[in-house]
């Protein structure tokens, strides 16, 4: 099968492991991606999206079976080509944010649709597949947590929660993070330091994981945010506010927090940083390996293209001249 994926970021490691994992089951893809500049606290223009509809129809026409496109603001021009079939993957953001209105309509002229969780399929309000991006359990994996915290250059004397995005991600909410490390700082027996890590090469993602002592997650909005559960592969306690599908996430793992509030925030960053255990959120990681959400990526990848041959032979026959 021969794909055209497209995306508003080339950068995003879950789209990217998905599609790689999918070309080592023979899959093919070829990758366009939104152009103009983006950037932690930028987002592209209008005219950004107007130039990605005739380069989309262009590239359609070189014989692929289907085209999945990545995020909701790549549907319009997905569905501008009439050739191929459209399997649309939504992150989350995009179906809560300004764009969900657009993000409905073009949903529901998609032959598939998949969406990360359970909310996010009673919002959309259309037939989809709930598949949540998938976690390499191979590389997401737990190690000796001094070895990993004397690889990143994080000292042994003080307590260290990893915010595993970039501070100027609004929807990420550092201030909050900061602000519930600040409370947490007074009450412990050691400094509690925030660690901010992004823009790392994701093999070495892993090592933060296993060097941090909890995981903290104080978002406005989610999906299904990834570095939950690549903590839960690392045995990394989370403590994390109840967006997305993070309660489903982190049901029955211990120790692990879902909170509605800063007090409930402190509570449980302060409750992981006194047992100074890891967590056995491996085993609940499993639900969500590669290789599980690989295997139902394929098969709405079969149900687009079938349904594509269905619609080619419902069609009436043109008489010939």
């Amino acid at each position: 099968m021969d794909v055209l994926a497209l995306s508003t970021y080339d950068d995003a490691p879950f789209m990217n492991q998905q599609i790689d994992a999918l070309e080592q089951r023979g899959v093919s893809f070829e990758r366009l991606t939104v152009p103009g500049h983006v950037s932690a606290d930028e987002s592209r223009g209008a005219s950004d999206y107007l130039r990605f509809f005739p380069e989309v129809i262009r590239e359609a026409r070189n014989g692929y079976d289907l085209i999945h496109a990545h995020y909701g603001l790549t549907a319009p021009m997905a569905l501008a080509q009439r050739r191929l079939p459209v399997v649309l993957t939504l992150w989350g953001t995009d179906l809560d944010g300004p764009a969900g209105p657009l993000t409905k309509l073009c949903a529901s002229r998609c032959e598939e649709v998949i969406v990360m969780t359970d909310g996010m399929r009673h919002r959309l309000g259309t037939d989809c597949t709930v598949i949540t991006f998938g976690i390499d359990l191979d590389l997401f994996r737990p190690i000796d947590s001094d070895r990993a915290r004397a690889e990143v250059g994080w000292p042994d004397d003080e307590h260290h929660v990893l915010f595993p995005y970039s501070r100027e991600r609004t929807v990420k909410n550092y201030p909050r993070a900061k602000r519930i490390v600040e409370a947490v700082d007074d009450r412990v027996d050691r400094p509690v330091r925030l660690q901010a890590v992004h823009g790392v090469d994701h093999e070495t993602v892993p090592t933060y994981m296993n060097a941090a002592d909890a995981l903290l997650l104080t978002s406005k909005r989610e999906g299904s945010p990834t570095s939950v559960k690549e903590a839960l592969a690392c045995n990394l306690p989370v403590v994390a506010l109840d967006v997305g599908d993070v309660r489903q996430r982190l049901a029955g793992v211990d120790p692990s927090t879902v909170a509605t509030s800063d007090e409930e925030l402190v509570y449980g960053l302060v409750e992981a940083l006194e047992r100074g255990e890891r967590s056995d959120g491996r085993e609940a990681a499993r639900e969500v390996s590669q290789e599980e959400t690989i295997d139902r990526v394929l098969d709405v990848y079969e149900r687009a293209t079938d349904s594509e041959t269905e619609l080619e032979r419902s069609k009436p026959a043109v008489p010939q001249r």
